[in-house]
């Protein structure tokens, strides 16, 4: 008895311990593991911004304490053993553990099906897609079979695609998401985006932002992202999701003395309202934020005769469309692509319901009378049909004339913040694969990851996310001289969540990395190129950032944006635009080496304005490192030296270092030291009398002034003026005195004219050709 009164005791302090733990003690450690891929270097219209959104959002990621493994521009088989060794890593991560993946480049739907174009795809016709692009749901159902705690799969892919026109329906197809999955795409399904106009796309742009904003649960951050991407491209694109996910995740926290949001009880209470009761404004915002079919209808039913109505009409009528697709392709009979026959005889899917009709032996007219299918949404209005009976639909497209959306209630949508409204491009990436490194804007002090998040290796953000001395010293630095380029070399780090001012530790070689790390499948190919095994493939001769997208091409961001405090100047126009891809391989001499298990550091790449990594001259024996260059291994920086340097792309440091001149802007081959002939002409002081006397004249206008004086050395020597010219440019007061002799041959004066426009000597050489000559010599 006394025994077991024991252990009663023993379980409730047990329990009473644990009670009193915080959620984030209690809580197991979360994994977070993602692959990022941005196609952007396509033969037939390449992308801009793929390559820049996802090196943003896996900066954004790796931010939030993710193990982010990406590359850019990859073809078919370095996709597709890319995905496998994702899924392997996530089936070893184990249960815990949130699995993300994001593709940014075209996308194609086929038969109910996305696809995911590689960059080497020869897509010509409907009958190409199948085995030339990468079948999205595949992976997506692999990874859903996985025990994870959750799994979200973003395609920043519907765009109008270039490679089949008029046999395959626009955009993505509607998918249902599993368990425990979220599938968010960047255009509603049936519908594509617009072309960028920035460095980066809206929808990428924006996804960071509510990442960031912290304290936002996963359904949240999309339904403000949808929001915020209809918002800013003034409802030219309206991005979509779908989610099944049941356990609680953020991305970030908030400190409990952040600044507070708005009033939640404000939201909830409009939020339990009919949308029939609210203004047209909350009604709106409503109607997008639950992006429902009965949610579109209910706004036409309340406001249809509102000029927002035509706009939300062809929403509803894109929507109704995919679901009717949907549940015609899941029957799979002739009843059922009849059926859709019916209701859309040129409907986007309409070329996909014959194909499927002659492969299952049916004629493609439906016969007088058969069974019509159930749909679980009624007929389309007619008024609908304009939107549905073309290739592609935009909602952006002028021939609809839609009045611009109005801006969301602050209750459902805040602003943005200055600092990441305008994000100026990233530098070109450092070689080929490896995705651009966008300037990090410093995640606010009160916004944290959370405390159960386990922390990734080899991530350099993570550990600084709040350090702004490290960020712009270190992650935003262009490489230093002689720094390894296997890593970040010798980088401050910091305690993850650090706080500015906080100590800083060093990180050695090889231990820390702003850039991800190249997927396994990636690092061996890049590998096999390197050693002369593997050719070079064709995307690297295609530059899709020329257009748009890198420093100096003129693009500042959205319009009416503020500028941020800490955003770099672009370089001069004069600079010469590198090609994206004609890069070395990731293990060349001066870039990262390709081996996977290293992580890939920016501070290999030759930053625009900086000088490459093969120019680097060893320092003095006994001088002291510039404040901010990078330190070896184990030197600790020295105590208050928080300088910040030049973040890539010309923004002058707040505070240089000593006796260096920041010359951030200047092309590379212009930052070479100049011959000392060179420097020598530039000392004096009149620029002009380095250029009018170049070398040659000089020796030139020696022998003429010799044989000249021979004959009447005492006319010559009596004026006192020449001697007096010659003190300062030799060579041109000695060109004086001689003109008049020399007036008839042609080359003397050509060379008499810069005499009167150098200085003020010469007028006193101008009352020689008054005095009185000698018998039978020419004046």
């Amino acid at each position: 008895m006394r025994l077991v009164r024991s252990l009663s005791i023993l379980s409730m302090c047990l329990v009473t311990g644990l009670a009193g733990l915080s959620p984030a003690a209690a809580q197991q450690p979360e994994k977070r593991i993602a692959l990022v891929v941005g196609n952007g270097a396509y033969a037939k219209s390449p992308l801009a911004t793929a390559a820049n959104d996802a090196g943003l959002i896996a900066q954004t990621l790796q931010a939030a304490g993710f193990d982010v493994i990406g590359a850019r521009d990859l073809d078919g088989d370095t996709l597709r053993k890319s995905f496998r060794d994702f899924i392997q890593k996530a089936e070893s991560s184990g249960p815990d553990t949130v699995a993300m993946v994001y593709l940014a480049g075209y996308g194609l739907q086929l038969a109910g099906d996305n696809y995911f174009v590689p960059v080497d795809s020869a897509i010509n016709r409907d009958t190409d897609v199948p085995t030339e692009a990468l079948r999205t749901g595949d992976y997506i159902r692999q990874l859903a079979s996985l025990p994870l705690k959750a799994g979200i799969v973003v395609l920043d892919a519907a765009r109008q695609q270039p490679f089949v026109d008029g046999q395959i329906a626009s955009g993505l197809a509607l998918v249902e998401a599993d368990p425990h999955m979220l599938i968010a795409f960047n255009a509603a399904p049936g519908t594509v985006a617009p072309v960028e106009q920035g460095p980066y796309g809206i929808y990428a742009q924006s996804l960071a932002e509510m990442i960031r904003t912290g304290g936002l649960p996963l359904p949240e951050v999309f339904n403000r992202l949808r929001l915020r991407v209809n918002e800013a491209s003034k409802g030219a694109q309206m991005p979509w999701d779908s989610q099944k996910v049941d356990a609680g995740f953020t991305f970030f926290e908030r400190e409990p003395d952040a600044p507070a949001q708005p009033a939640a009880d404000q939201a909830a209470a409009v939020r339990n309202k009919p949308i029939r009761e609210l203004g047209v404004q909350d009604a709106y915002a409503m109607a997008v934020e639950r992006d429902t079919l009965q949610g579109y209808e209910e706004f036409l039913g309340a406001y249809a005769s509102d000029p927002l109505a035509k706009r939300v009409r062809a929403i509803a009528a894109a929507r109704r469309e995919a679901i009717t697709w949907r549940r015609t392709y899941r029957t799979d009979t002739p009843n059922a692509y009849w059926s859709y026959l019916q209701r859309y005889p040129r409907g986007p899917h309409a070329a996909d319901a014959r194909r499927r009709l002659t492969i299952l032996t049916a004629p493609l007219e439906p016969p007088p009378t058969f069974d019509v299918i159930d749909y679980d949404v009624p007929p389309p209005p007619p008024d609908e049909l304009i939107y549905i009976d073309r290739p592609v639909l935009a909602f952006g497209d002028p021939e609809f004339d839609f009045v611009a959306p109005p801006p969301a209630p602050v209750y459902y949508l805040p602003p943005p913040p200055d600092d990441f409204v305008v994000l100026e491009p990233p530098p070109p990436p450092i070689a080929l694969f490896i995705l651009p490194q966008p300037i990090f804007v410093p995640i606010p002090v009160y916004v944290r990851p959370p405390r159960y998040v386990a922390p990734p290796p080899n991530n350099l953000i993570y550990a600084n996310i709040h350090n702004r001395a490290v960020i712009n010293s270190v992650i935003n630095r262009p490489p230093q001289p002689g720094s390894p380029a296997g890593g970040p070399g010798a980088g401050m780090g910091g305690r993850p969540g650090g706080r500015p001012g906080a100590p800083d530790r060093v990180v050695a070689p090889g231990q820390g990395g702003a850039t991800p790390v190249l997927p396994p499948a990636v690092a061996q190919r890049a590998t096999l190129i390197q050693q002369g095994k593997a050719p070079v493939p064709p995307s690297a001769t295609i530059n899709p950032a020329v257009r748009t997208g890198l420093p100096g091409a003129g693009q500042t961001g959205r319009p009416n944006a503020v500028q941020p405090a800490n955003a770099p100047a672009a370089l001069p126009s004069t600079q010469p635009v590198p090609r994206t891809n004609a890069l070395p391989v990731p293990g060349a001499r001066g870039t990262p080496p390709a081996s996977p298990s290293a992580a890939v550091s920016p501070n290999a790449r030759p930053a625009p304005g900086g000088p490459p990594p093969r120019s680097a001259t060893p320092s003095a024996a006994g001088a002291k490192p510039a404040i901010g260059a990078t330190m070896p291994a184990g030197q600790q920086p020295r105590e208050g030296a928080r300088v910040v340097a030049p973040p890539p792309g010309g923004a002058a440091p707040s505070r240089p270092a000593a006796g260096v001149a920041p010359r951030p802007q200047s092309p590379p081959e212009l930052r070479r030291t100049p011959p000392p002939s060179a420097v020598q002409a530039a000392r004096p002081s009149p620029p002009p009398a380095a250029r009018v006397a170049p070398a040659p004249p000089p020796r030139m206008a020696a022998p003429p002034p010799a044989r000249m004086n021979a004959p009447p050395p005492a006319r010559v020597a009596a004026p006192s003026p020449p001697p007096r010219m010659a003190a300062p440019p030799a060579p041109p007061p000695r060109m004086a005195a001689p003109p008049p002799r020399m007036a008839p041959p042609p080359p003397p004066p050509r060379m008499a004219a810069p005499p009167p426009r150098m200085a003020a000597p010469p007028p006193a050489a101008r009352p020689a050709p008054a005095r009185s000559c000698p018998p039978g010599a020419r004046c």
